[in-house]
C-alpha cells in the first residue's frame, strides 16, 4: 500500500476531509470525557522544526502521548537537514527509525523532496507554501459551531501567505467562497489562485470581502523570517485591521479566526479578538484533535 503524505489538503479527497474532520469532532468529545484511547501505542512521532512555534510543538507532542506513543522533538541543532546531509538521505534514514514524521521548515520544495525519498507519511506542519494542518483545525472549528460550511462565504484579510493558499484550496475542498482583501504586493500565488478560481477571488478593499461573511478570518503581517519588512508591511497593511467597525460589515452572527499569535492593535483589534464573535481558543485547541484524526488517518 502507497504512503499517504499530507503536504497540502489537496493530498486527501474531499470525503476524507470531511470525514477527518468528524473524526477530530470525536476525538475531542472522547478526550473532554476523559476516555483513554491510545491507538498509536509504541509508534513514534519525528518532529523536524527548523521553524519554531508554541501550537505545533504542543499539540502534535501531547497529541501522541495521548494516543500512547511518543513523539521526538529536532530542533535545527540536532539534525543534519539543511547542514550538509542532502534531504534525501535524511529522509532514507530517519524514515527507518520513525513511523511518522512532522516537519515545520521554510522552503515547501524541501518537505515535498523529503517526502519523495521517506518510507512513512510526512506531514506538513508550515512551509513558507502552505499550513494545511491550521485548516484542519479552522474547518473543525466551524463544524462544531455552525456546521456544514458548504456555502458560505469566508473572507481572508491581509496577508496573501501560507495561510491564505490554504484556504484558497480549502475554497474548493469544502466548497465554500474565499473573498481575499490584500494589499498590492501582498497578494496569494497567482496559479493558486487560478486553479481555485470558482471558489477564490479577490477584492478591492477588506470591506468588499467581509461584506455579509460568515467567517471573517486574519494572520499577522510579519511571519517569522520577515522582521525586517515590518516597517514596510504596517505601512502597506494600515487599512487591513479587522475591527469591529469591519466585523459589523460582516453576516450578524459571523464568526472571527486567527491562527495565533496574534498582535492586538495590528492586524486584529482586542474588542475583535477578544470579543463574543471569536473561536481562536478553540481553533487553537483544535490543532491537536484535528491532527490526531490525521495521525490516526494516516497510521491507519
Amino acid at each position: 500500500m502507497a504512503v499517504r503524505h499530507f503536504l497540502t489538503l489537496n493530498d486527501l479527497s474531499r470525503d476524507e476531509l470531511r470525514a477527518l474532520i468528524l473524526r477530530a469532532i470525536e476525538l475531542r468529545q472522547m478526550q473532554h470525557n476523559g476516555e483513554i484511547y491510545q491507538p498509536l501505542k509504541n509508534k513514534v512521532l519525528g518532529m523536524v522544526f527548523e521553524k519554531s512555534s508554541t501550537r505545533t510543538r504542543v499539540s502534535f507532542e501531547a497529541g501522541m502521548t495521548q494516543f500512547g506513543g511518543h513523539a521526538i522533538f529536532l530542533s535545527p541543532r540536532d539534525t543534519q537537514l539543511g547542514r550538509g546531509e542532502p534531504i534525501e538521505d535524511s529522509a532514507r534514514v530517519m524514515s527507518r527509525m520513525l513511523d511518522v514524521i512532522m516537519i515545520r521548515t521554510f522552503e515547501h520544495e524541501k518537505i515535498e523532496r523529503f517526502a519523495e525519498f521517506s518510507s512513512v507519511p510526512v506531514i506538513n506542519a508550515l512551509t513558507d507554501q502552505y499550513h494545511p494542518c491550521q485548516l484542519l483545525a479552522d474547518m473543525q472549528t466551524w463544524t462544531e459551531q455552525r456546521g456544514d460550511i458548504a456555502g458560505r462565504t469566508v473572507a481572508w484579510i491581509g496577508d496573501g501567505n501560507n495561510m491564505c493558499h490554504s484556504y484558497i484550496n480549502a475554497a474548493r475542498l469544502f466548497d465554500f467562497q474565499l473573498r481575499i482583501a490584500a494589499p498590492e504586493g501582498y497578494l496569494p500565488d497567482t496559479a493558486i489562485l487560478a486553479s481555485n478560481e470558482d471558489h477564490a477571488r479577490l477584492c478591492a478593499t477588506p470591506a468588499e470581502a467581509v461584506a455579509g461573511a460568515d467567517l471573517v478570518v486574519t494572520d499577522v503581517w510579519s511571519s517569522m523570517g520577515q522582521e525586517e519588512e515590518q516597517a514596510a508591511r504596517e505601512k502597506a497593511f494600515a487599512d487591513y485591521q479587522v475591527d469591529a467597525e469591519l466585523m459589523a460589515q460582516a453576516a450578524p452572527d459571523a464568526l472571527f479566526m486567527h491562527c495565533l499569535p496574534a498582535h492586538r492593535g495590528e492586524e486584529v483589534a482586542a474588542e475583535v479578538i477578544d470579543g463574543p464573535q471569536s473561536v481562536v481558543w478553540d481553533e487553537a485547541e483544535n490543532r491537536l484533535h484535528s491532527q490526531k484524526a490525521l495521525l490516526e488517518f494516516l497510521l491507519g
